[in-house]
C-alpha cells in the first residue's frame, strides 16, 4: 500500500534517530501519545509519526506498539507482573507476565514494594508496577495498581504424551481439557498436580497452556486436600520469617496479670485435639443475695500477648483469617510454636490467658461479669466422651475428686444456663454433622455421626456466654470491635419459605414480626414426622449467612442483641482483634488494639469473612472428593438416599451413610416433561403428574464417580410419586424426550452442579 504524502512543513526533529533518542532518555514516557506530545505532532503529522514507528518496528530496532514502545532487549520500566510467592522474610515476589528469555535472559523476580497510590496485592494477583534495576541482584517493583486477572490459572493433572508435551485433566468437571505443547511442561511428570497458564484460545481444537507450577504427585496421601488449597488459593506454607518470629517468642511474664494458677480450670476438647485454647470452671455463688446461683469462669489463651500488631506473625494471621480443617490435616492460622505450644492450655503448665468471670442466678440469667488478664494452670484435660462418662458414672477415668469438685459444678451451672437458653429460644435446627475417619493411607475408612453429648453443649453454651460478655464490655467502654453478625432472613427468602410451608399447611408469621421462636414452632410441629428432614433443610436455606462486621446488627440465629467471637483466637483472627480490643479498653497492658487495627476494622472484617467462606468451600470440596474417591470402585451399586436439592437440571441426592451428594440429571427421570416448582421444591411430570420432592427418601444406583472433580452421578431407581397440590409457579423444562429418555436440553448440563448453601 502506498504511503500517504508527508506534509511539506514536517518538523526536522521528527526522525527515526530523534524518536529512538527520546525513548532511550525517557523510559517512562514510551506511548504513542507521549511521543506525539514530545514532538508537537498534530493533524496530518500523526501519519508521519505512525510511519516512522512502523519503519522502526520493521527494521527490528523497536518493539511493542499496543501500549508502549521499547528497544529490543531493553528492560522495561513499567510492566505487568504476577505475584508468585514470598521470600524468607514474607515479602512478596513477582515475575513479568510477558518476558522473552532468548532476548533478555532469565525471567527476573522482583521484590514488591507498595507504591504511593495505596494499592495492595497478594499472592496470585497481577499488578502494573514501576520496575527498579538499581540493584541487579535484587530488582524491585512498586505497585501502580492491581489488575483484574483476565485469564485465571487452571488446576489439573498432567498426563504426559509422546514428544515431550501433555494434556491437562481438569479437577473440575466444568473446566476444559488443555493441551501442553512440547517445551511448556516445565518439570511436570505424569500424574503430577499442576497449575497452567492458558494461552490465547484458537477457534478450533483444544485450548493450550503452559505449566507454571508443579504442586506434587496425586499419589501422595494429602493430594485431595492439596487440590482444595490451590484451587481456593489458601496460604498453607509459613514464610521462614514468620516461623523465626514464632520461635523467638518466650514465656509470658506476670506483668499486669493476676495469679489464678490455683483455680482448678480444666479443658474439655475432642479426643484428638492438639491445641487447647479454652478452659472452664464453675462453682456455687457464695453471695447470699444470689441463692443457688453460679460463678462461671471461661479462660482463653492470651494470643494477643504473642501476636502483636504490625509483626510478621500478625500479617500472616490476618492473611489466613482462620484455620482450615480437612479430614487429613489442619492448615493453622498460626505456627505450631504458638498454637500448639505457647498458647495451648496444657495440663499442669503455666499459661497466660484472658478470663471472664460471669455470675448467673439459679435460672441461668447473667447478673454481671468481669474480665481479667491472668496466669493459669490447667488442672486436668478431658475428652468430651470421658467427661460425659464420668458424670454419668460410666467411667473411672477421672479422679473422684475432680468429678465432685470440678465436673459436677460445671454440669449444675450448665443446667441453669440451659433454662435461660430455652427461654431465649435461639434457632433450633436439627442437622447432624458427619465426620470422615481416614485410614493409614489417607483414604476414607468410614463416615460417622458423632453423638451430641451434654459435654459438647456445656462448652458451647459457656463459650456463647463469654462471647456475649466480650461484646457487652467493649460496647460499654465505647471501644470499636468486630462483631459476629447474623442478619434476619430477607423478605424474598421468607416469601419463598412461606409458599413452601403452605403446601404442608403450616403457617408462618409476617416477616416484620419474625423471631427464631417462629421457626422453632414450625420445626417442632414436624418433629418425628415424614417432613422433619425436609423442613429443617428448607428453613436452613432461608437463613442469611453469618459474617464479621464492625457494625452491630445482632445475631438472629442465636437470638442475641450483641455477639462477638472471643473464645478461639488461635483459630480465628476476629477473636484476636476482640482480645486486643479488651486489652486496650480495660488497660490490661501490652498487646492491645493498634490505631492501624482500629482504622482498618471494616477492611479486616470483610477480609476474614471472605477467608471463612473460602475455608468452608475448600473443606466441602475436599469431603466431596474423598467420598467420590471412596465410592469410585462401587459404580453400579445401589444406595438409599435423600433428595437434598431440586433444580431445573435435576435432583441432588445425598447418601446419609456418607454425607455426600450426587446428581440425578433430569434426562434420566423417565419419558415425561418435567415442571420445576421452585416454591414447592418439586419436579412434576406433565403427563403423569407424578414427581419428586425435596426431602424424599429414594433409592439410586451409582452410575459414575469422578474423584478429581468430587462429583457423583446417580440413576434414579425409585418411581415418581403423587405430590400434594401446590401454589407455586411452574417452570417447564423444555426439550423433547427421545426414546432413550434423554432430555435434549438437560443432557448438556455439567456433571457436577452444586446446590447453594
Amino acid at each position: 500500500m502506498a504511503r500517504r504524502a508527508k506534509p511539506d512543513h514536517e518538523a526536522r526533529s521528527l526522525s527515526k534517530e530523534a524518536v529512538l533518542r527520546f525513548l532511550a532518555e525517557n523510559p517512562g514516557r514510551s506511548t504513542k501519545r507521549d511521543l506525539a506530545k514530545a514532538f508537537g505532532v498534530k493533524g496530518d503529522e500523526r501519519y508521519v509519526l505512525k510511519d516512522i514507528l512502523a519503519d522502526l518496528q520493521a527494521e527490528g530496532v523497536l518493539e511493542g506498539g499496543r501500549k508502549s514502545y521499547r528497544r529490543p532487549g531493553e528492560l522495561p520500566s513499567v510492566a505487568v507482573l504476577e505475584i508468585r510467592g514470598r521470600d524468607d522474610d514474607g515479602g512478596l515476589l513477582a515475575t513479568p507476565v510477558e518476558w522473552d528469555e532468548d532476548e533478555r535472559g532469565p525471567r527476573p523476580r522482583f521484590a514488591v514494594r507498595f507504591g504511593s497510590q495505596g494499592a495492595t496485592a497478594g499472592v496470585g494477583d497481577r499488578i502494573l508496577a514501576q520496575l527498579n534495576y538499581d540493584d541487579p541482584d535484587a530488582p524491585s517493583a512498586s505497585i501502580i495498581r492491581k489488575l483484574e486477572r483476565r485469564t485465571a490459572r487452571v488446576l489439573g493433572v498432567f498426563r504426559q504424551t509422546p514428544g515431550g508435551g501433555g494434556r491437562i485433566e481438569p479437577v473440575e468437571r466444568r473446566q476444559l481439557e488443555y493441551v501442553v505443547p512440547a517445551g511448556a511442561a516445565a518439570d511436570a511428570r505424569d500424574g503430577d498436580l499442576v497449575e497452567i497458564e492458558p494461552a490465547q484460545r484458537h477457534r478450533s481444537g483444544l485450548p493450550s497452556g503452559s505449566v507454571v507450577e508443579v504442586i506434587g504427585s496425586l499419589k501422595t496421601e494429602r493430594a485431595i486436600s492439596t487440590i482444595a488449597l490451590h484451587a481456593h488459593s489458601i496460604p498453607h506454607v509459613f514464610p521462614r520469617a514468620v516461623l523465626d518470629e514464632a520461635e523467638r517468642a518466650g514465656a509470658a511474664t506476670m506483668d499486669n496479670r493476676e495469679d489464678w494458677r490455683e483455680l482448678p480450670l480444666v479443658t474439655i476438647d475432642p479426643r484428638d485435639a492438639k491445641d487447647h485454647d479454652d478452659a472452664v470452671h464453675a462453682a456455687p455463688d457464695e453471695d447470699p443475695a444470689n441463692l443457688s446461683g453460679f460463678v462461671v469462669t471461661v479462660a482463653i489463651a492470651d494470643v494477643s500477648w504473642y501476636v502483636r500488631p504490625a509483626t510478621k506473625l500478625d500479617a500472616e494471621a490476618k492473611l489466613r483469617g482462620n484455620s482450615v480443617y480437612f479430614p487429613d490435616r489442619v492448615v493453622p492460622m498460626l505456627p505450631e510454636r504458638i498454637s500448639n505450644d505457647l498458647c495451648s492450655l496444657r495440663e499442669g503448665v503455666d499459661r497466660p490467658a484472658l478470663a471472664v468471670r460471669m455470675v448467673f442466678d439459679a435460672q441461668g440469667d447473667k447478673r454481671r461479669h468481669q474480665f481479667h488478664r491472668i496466669m493459669m494452670r490447667s488442672h486436668a484435660k478431658f475428652a468430651y466422651e470421658d467427661a460425659q462418662a464420668a458424670i454419668d458414672g460410666a467411667s473411672d477415668l477421672a479422679e473422684p475428686r475432680l468429678v465432685d469438685t470440678v465436673l459436677r459444678p460445671l454440669w449444675a451451672a450448665y443446667h441453669a444456663l440451659t433454662q435461660a437458653r430455652i427461654r431465649r429460644q435461639p434457632l433450633d435446627l436439627d442437622l447432624p454433622e458427619r465426620k470422615i475417619v481416614l485410614n493409614a493411607e489417607g483414604r476414607v475408612d468410614r463416615v460417622i455421626v458423632p453423638p451430641r453429648l451434654d459435654a459438647h453443649k456445656l462448652i458451647e453454651e459457656m463459650m456463647i456466654q463469654a462471647n456475649v460478655a466480650a461484646a457487652e464490655t467493649l460496647e460499654q467502654r465505647k471501644q470499636s470491635l468486630i462483631y459476629r453478625a447474623h442478619d434476619a432472613p430477607s423478605m424474598a427468602k421468607m416469601e419463598a419459605l412461606r409458599d413452601f410451608l403452605r403446601t404442608l399447611e403450616l403457617p408462618l408469621a409476617k416477616s416484620g414480626n419474625l423471631r427464631p421462636a417462629h421457626f422453632n414452632g414450625i420445626l417442632s410441629a414436624v418433629r418425628n414426622s415424614e417432613h422433619e428432614s425436609l423442613v429443617n433443610e428448607v428453613v436452613l436455606r432461608s437463613q442469611s449467612q453469618a459474617a464479621y462486621s464492625p457494625e452491630n446488627i445482632g445475631h438472629f440465629g442465636l437470638n442475641l442483641m450483641r455477639y462477638a467471637h472471643f473464645t478461639s483466637p488461635i483459630r480465628r483472627y476476629a477473636d484476636l482483634i476482640v482480645h486486643r480490643a479488651l486489652v486496650t479498653a480495660l488497660g490490661l497492658g501490652a498487646g492491645g488494639l493498634s490505631e492501624a487495627d482500629e482504622a482498618d476494622l471494616e477492611k479486616t472484617a470483610e477480609s476474614i469473612s471472605q477467608a471463612e467462606r473460602r475455608a468452608m468451600a475448600a473443606e466441602r470440596d475436599t469431603v466431596d472428593r474423598l467420598i467420590a474417591q471412596h465410592l469410585a470402585e462401587r459404580v453400579g451399586e445401589e444406595f438409599s438416599g435423600r433428595i437434598t436439592g431440586v433444580t431445573k437440571a435435576g435432583l441432588f441426592v445425598q447418601l446419609p451413610a456418607f454425607g455426600a451428594d450426587g446428581f440425578v440429571p433430569i434426562s434420566t427421570l423417565g419419558r415425561d416433561y418435567y415442571h420445576y416448582d421452585e416454591a414447592a421444591h418439586t419436579l412434576v411430570g406433565e403427563r403423569t403428574r407424578l414427581g419428586y420432592r425435596l426431602g424424599d427418601t429414594v433409592d439410586v444406583k451409582l452410575a459414575e464417580a469422578v474423584p478429581l472433580a468430587g462429583s457423583m452421578r446417580f440413576e434414579m431407581l425409585t418411581d415418581p410419586r403423587e405430590l400434594p397440590a401446590t401454589t407455586g409457579s411452574f417452570h417447564k423444562v423444555r426439550g423433547r424426550v427421545d426414546r432413550s429418555g434423554r432430555n435434549r436440553r438437560a443432557k448438556n448440563v455439567a456433571g457436577k452442579v452444586r446446590k447453594k448453601r
